[in-house]
């Protein structure tokens, strides 16, 4: 398996996935988004996995993490399971471009498709007043635009790794009129079925390594709770900020580290005109 630093030692490398679970379940939790979106380069950062399989690993690590957050969320009745069934629907269809995307686009090219995503989503959140206590009237403009939304949800899922949760909370909060929570909830809900699906397609094309995936994933899965009691009590505004400047400094991070990698990729080439 192909990593853009040198591999840590077993133990550490246990550690580091078990660090990466907790932080990415606690934020999946608090802010409806998978944790892919922190989960990815930390994944980079600790585990030293590059970022193709960051992503795959990262996404099957979402899964059990989106169950337990989704089911904390309808337990306060801050789910629109119908809205989340559309989402899911188009996510399908969606991760499966997502993951074919991920096997063939060089890693310079993820790299950078990540950062852009992660400024849009930043600028978006802050930009967007959040509201709470908002549900979805359906209609069927509504309904197009839900399962539209499922597929760009379900291709950022399987080409980042981030189940698509970045993409949808904003979405749902700034076009579709949710309050925040039950964004979060629906969004969580959705991304079961979108994270199965690129998960499986990511373990046939050997992208990960599922022992990594369940470490993660188990850890994630125990934060989450903690994560979904931490959303409840911040003010939406705040959370808003908050995830906003996470957002930011994952970007930065990511686009610091895409330069280094470009210009030792440059030095590392033949002199052609020699």
């Amino acid at each position: 398996m192909t990593t853009d630093s040198a591999t840590p030692s077993p133990v550490r490398r246990y550690l580091a996935l078990a660090l990466v679970g907790v932080i990415g379940g606690a934020l999946s939790g608090a802010f409806g988004v998978g944790g892919g979106i922190v989960m990815v380069p930390l994944l980079i950062w600790l585990a030293g996995l590059d970022q193709r399989h960051a992503a795959a690993t990262s996404l099957v690590a979402i899964l059990p993490t989106a169950i337990a957050g989704a089911a904390s969320y309808f337990a306060q009745g801050e789910v629109n399971v119908l809205a989340g069934l559309l989402i899911a629907a188009g996510g399908i269809v969606g991760s499966i471009i997502g993951t074919r995307l991920l096997k063939k686009l060089p890693i310079g090219w993820l790299r950078w498709l990540f950062i852009a995503l992660l400024f849009v989503v930043a600028v978006q959140t802050i930009l967007e007043p959040p509201a709470r206590g908002v549900d979805l009237e359906l209609t069927t403009w509504t309904i197009v635009g839900l399962v539209g939304l499922g597929v760009a949800m379900g291709v950022a899922a399987g080409l980042f790794g981030i189940g698509g949760g970045v993409v949808a909370v904003p979405v749902l909060i700034a076009l579709f009129g949710m309050g925040d929570l039950v964004a979060k909830g629906t969004s969580l809900l959705a991304m079961i079925p979108t994270a199965t699906t690129g998960s499986i397609a990511n373990l046939r094309n050997r992208l990960v390594r599922l022992s990594d995936g369940l470490i993660v994933g188990i850890f994630a899965t125990g934060a989450s709770f903690g994560g979904v009691a931490l959303a409840f009590w911040m003010e939406p505004r705040v959370a808003a900020i908050l995830f906003a400047l996470l957002v930011l400094f994952a970007s930065v991070q990511l686009s610091i580290r895409a330069i280094k990698a470009h210009r030792a990729a440059r030095n590392d080439k033949p002199d052609t005109d020699a």
